[in-house]
């Protein structure tokens, strides 16, 4: 018929629910991905056709075949359910009993902080900084990269992390360490910032509801990543050129360089620099409601993991080898 217009494709009206309901671009990422993944198991079957059997053949397959972990088996969970609900607006019925895939709980790799200290020897401008963000503050890589020229409080202090984990905002400290590599890092902000809005861009990444209540947030300095990107990009939901914050990868490279040259054999992430400020408040005496409080943690069973690796050499106990 002229002028019908065509029906969107089923992961695009999925996308464009994600997107009206303001979820973060790496969930888009995850539940388009699982959505297919689920699509693909069962040749090609339009979720419609399907139900909580199928549903629950999947999770099967996730644990027993691939062995995932559970966080991945209930992400896919998660995205299957927010497809029959969200956007084909009906109940998949009672997934039932299905394997579970199997919980494994890992306590955190910690740093020395003679180790902190060596490998933030070896990192140079603007990853030092990052670095000593990351140890000193508690932040986690993404909540570090995130940080705006107006989420900095020189005067008292504070960093303040916007949205972090779970939508939630929280006050941790500024360690003093940071500032001169957070005043350079601001200083080169304002001078891309000028250029930036004298050619005429002027498009900052912005939460929906905030760049409805700011729309001319592009123009102010404050709004800008204090970790820019040296290059321009396009919004990827938008279409909007502007500057972004750098990318994870950028951090996650640097760092590992900086262990490979330290020669230290511990298997470390960006992570493990969070874990080690944890576990190195409460060896100074601070108490876990603080530590909580600091690291964003919904629950303080969260951080009572950090107790189990307080440097106590082998809980504190001393082996019969080693007495008189």
């Amino acid at each position: 018929m002229d002028g019908e217009r065509k029906k969107p494709r089923l992961l695009d009206r999925l996308r464009t629910r994600i997107r009206y309901l303001h979820y973060s671009t790496k969930t888009e990422k995850a539940y388009v991905h699982w959505a297919r993944r689920f699509i693909l198991f069962h040749d090609r079957r339009h979720p419609d056709e399907m139900g909580h059997e199928e549903i629950q053949s999947f999770l099967n397959h996730l644990a027993t075949r691939e062995q995932v972990s559970a966080s991945t088996q209930n992400q896919a969970l998660n995205a299957i359910v927010f497809l029959y609900k969200r956007v084909l607006e009906r109940d998949p019925g009672d997934i039932g009993d299905f394997t579970r895939a199997r919980r494994s709980r890992h306590l955190p790799v910690v740093l020395t902080r003679e180790e902190v200290s060596a490998i933030l020897s070896h990192l140079g401008h603007p990853f030092l900084t990052m670095a000593v963000l990351l140890y000193g503050a508690g932040l986690r890589k993404t909540e570090c990269l995130r940080l705006r020229v107006q989420d900095v409080d020189f005067t008292r202090n504070e960093l303040f992390v916007r949205n972090g984990k779970g939508g939630k905002d929280r006050v941790t400290v500024l360690p003093q360490a940071a500032v001169p590599g957070l005043r350079r890092c601001i200083e080169r902000v304002q001078l891309l910032h000028e250029a930036d809005v004298a050619a005429g861009i002027s498009h900052v990444d912005l939460p929906y509801a905030l760049l409805r209540k700011y729309p001319n947030a592009g123009r102010e300095l404050k709004w800008k990543f204090i970790f820019s990107s040296g290059n321009l990009s396009h919004d990827p939901r938008t279409g909007n050129l502007g500057r972004h914050h750098m990318h994870e990868k950028h951090v996650g490279r640097t760092l590992g360089e900086a262990v490979r040259k330290v020669g230290i054999m511990k298997h470390v992430g960006a992570h493990t620099l969070r874990h080690s400020f944890a576990t190195h408040m409460l060896e100074a005496g601070y108490d876990i409601r603080t530590v909580q409080e600091l690291l964003g943690h919904a629950h303080v069973n969260t951080t009572m993991i950090y107790t189990h690796v307080l440097n106590r050499g082998g809980r504190g106990i001393i082996s019969p080898a080693d007495r008189e």
